[in-house]
């Protein structure tokens, strides 16, 4: 995906950026274009081992708010989950990280979405399930100083509370809009109004818990067998959009690969390794709120990536349908 805060490098530029950062050099085999954000290449190191290098947007390009420092975040979920008590959230190891790039090792298999229709309906399932489970212990993390919102101090989007830090994670995004002139659709005191409505349910939640918030299956590495019978989970990578939040938000991005009711594999699995998300209509509501944001954060990032008119479409249509939702479940919510 063609974005402008991509910062791309000639192979011996590369090569040098690493030398000088870590001591060790590398022979690129070529650029991993799927990411949305960052320039990715796959790489040899000096030592003959694979890798992966994610780049830092160049100083010139225009982020928003909560992506300031977001490659450090990238570097912390992975050390906390290097650390993890008994593992079980199969990700990329992080050989080295520097303000300016990370390294990482390779993933074995395939990004879920490129599995196509090589899964049984019953392999879907079952890891789906396995899915569940690893964002189950994903969500053991919790902030070493128990603040919720995005961990790069840079963004200054950390709060004592919920209620507070996901209104100021909305706020940031209403200021960006208003930067990079978004066409929202929806008038910016509108969608305030929705996330005051909210708050009595964002204070429901009151442990900080770490939130991946990109769980689509682009994200999501899996081994499918051959005859496509069983499917390994292998890896959950890019970390960067991370939050301390709560976990009911994962639903959002995991509703992109299949079912996240309460009913679906993926909860049952979550709900077997020990993690629970919540019911009723105060879930409802943040749930919705969360696919607010995310709405939001789509529609608003088209202006400095520089995205085109079929993609900032699907946004704003993501966007509106989001804000009926939270309508809807405002109701409800009496």
């Amino acid at each position: 995906m063609h974005s402008q805060t991509k910062r791309h490098l000639s192979p011996g530029q590369l090569d040098a950026l690493l030398r000088d950062g870590t001591g060790v050099g590398c022979r690129v085999e070529g650029e991993l274009s799927d990411g949305w954000f960052s320039a990715v290449y796959r790489v040899r190191l000096d030592d003959g081992r694979p890798a992966v290098v994610k780049l830092a947007p160049p100083d010139t390009a225009a982020v928003l708010r909560y992506e300031q420092g977001i490659l450090g975040t990238e570097a912390m979920v992975y050390r906390r989950l290097a650390d993890l008590p008994g593992g079980g959230v199969p990700t990329p190891e992080l050989l080295y990280a520097r303000e300016e790039f990370v390294v990482l090792s390779v993933v074995e298999g395939i990004a879920w979405d490129k599995a196509g229709d090589r899964l049984t309906r019953a392999a879907e399932a079952a890891a789906r399930r396995e899915l569940g489970a690893i964002t189950a212990r994903l969500h053991t993390l919790a902030p070493e100083d128990g603040r919720f919102g995005y961990p790069a101090a840079r963004s200054g989007l950390l709060a004592a509370d919920w209620r507070t830090a996901f209104t100021a994670m909305v706020e940031a995004l209403l200021e960006d809009a208003e930067r990079w002139r978004s066409p929202l659709d929806v008038p910016p005191a509108e969608i305030r109004e929705l996330v005051a409505g909210g708050g009595d349910a964002l204070d429901e939640v009151t442990e900080p818990r770490l939130v991946h918030f990109d769980l689509w299956p682009g994200n999501i590495f899996v081994d499918p067998a051959e005859d496509g019978t069983h499917a390994r989970i292998t890896g959950l990578i890019d970390h960067e959009r991370a939050f301390w939040g709560d976990p009911a938000a994962e639903l959002v991005s995991l509703a992109f690969g299949g079912d996240t009711g309460p009913d679906s594999d993926l909860v049952a699995g979550y709900t077997e390794a020990g993690g629970s998300l919540g019911s009723g209509p105060a879930f409802q509501h943040r749930l919705a709120l969360y696919r607010l944001y995310l709405g939001l954060l789509l529609v608003v990032e088209c202006g400095p990536r520089g995205f085109g008119p079929t993609h900032l479409a699907f946004c704003r249509r993501t966007l509106a349908d989001a804000v009926a939702l939270v309508r809807t479940a405002a109701r409800a919510a009496g």
